[in-house]
C-alpha cells in the first residue's frame, strides 16, 4: 500500500477515535476532558506535521524519479553510441576447422600461440575475454597480468598475442596458422 496514503488514514483513525471517546467522556461529565482535550490537540499537531513531510516527501520522490530517468536515458545513449561503433565479425568454426585442423570456441583464448588454460584463465580474470578485447589490450598490460601471477607466468613473452587474436577476431584463419606455424611457444 502507497505510505502517503497509509500515514494520514491512520492519523486521521487515530484522531477519530480519540474524538469519539472525548465525546463519550465530556457527555458523562468525566474530569479527564481537559487531558483527552490536549492529547487530541497533540494529535492534531502531529497530524500536521506528517503531513508536511508526506508532501516533502513526495517532492523528492519525483524530483528522484525525474533524476533516475535522465540517468536511464544518458546510459542508453552511451550504450547505443557504443554499440554503433564496434563492429562485429561472424565466427565461422568449420572454416577455423579447416584451416588450424582443430576446433575451436569463438573467443577461446587459446587458440592463441603461447596461451594456455593456466595464462587464459588469468586473462579472464582481468577482464580480457574475447579475441577483440585481446588484440586491442597493449602487450605492456598482457605482461602485467602475467607478472602480478607470479615468477612461473611472468617469464612468458605476450609480444605477438595482441596480433594473433586480431587475426582471429578478423577470421584471418591462413595468416594466422602460417604465423604460428613460424613462432615458437607464442615468441
Amino acid at each position: 500500500m502507497n505510505l502517503c496514503i497509509l500515514i494520514p488514514a491512520i492519523v486521521g483513525l487515530i484522531s477519530g477515535i480519540l474524538g469519539y471517546l472525548l465525546g463519550k467522556m465530556s457527555a458523562k461529565g468525566s474530569d479527564n476532558s481537559l487531558s483527552l482535550q490536549s492529547d487530541l490537540d497533540a494529535c492534531r499537531a502531529n497530524t500536521k506535521t506528517l503531513n508536511t513531510k508526506i508532501t516533502s516527501l513526495e517532492t523528492d520522490l519525483v524530483s528522484a524519479k525525474a533524476s533516475a530517468n535522465a540517468n536511464i536515458q544518458n546510459f542508453a545513449k552511451s550504450v547505443e553510441s557504443v554499440s554503433a561503433g564496434v563492429a562485429t565479425i561472424p565466427y565461422n568454426a568449420d572454416l577455423a576447422f579447416s584451416i588450424l585442423g582443430k576446433k575451436w570456441k569463438q573467443d577461446d583464448l587459446k587458440i592463441v600461440e603461447g596461451i594456455g588454460p593456466k595464462i587464459e584463465e588469468l586473462f579472464l580474470n582481468a577482464g580480457i575475454n574475447t579475441w577483440k578485447i585481446m588484440s586491442e589490450t597493449p602487450t605492456e598490460k598482457l605482461q602485467e597480468v602475467l607478472n602480478s601471477a607470479g615468477e612461473r607466468f611472468s617469464i612468458h613473452n605476450p609480444s605477438t598475442w595482441a596480433k594473433q587474436a586480431q587475426l582471429a577476431y578478423e577470421g584471418k584463419w591462413a595468416e594466422l596458422k602460417k604465423w604460428q606455424d613460424e613462432l615458437d611457444g607464442g615468441k
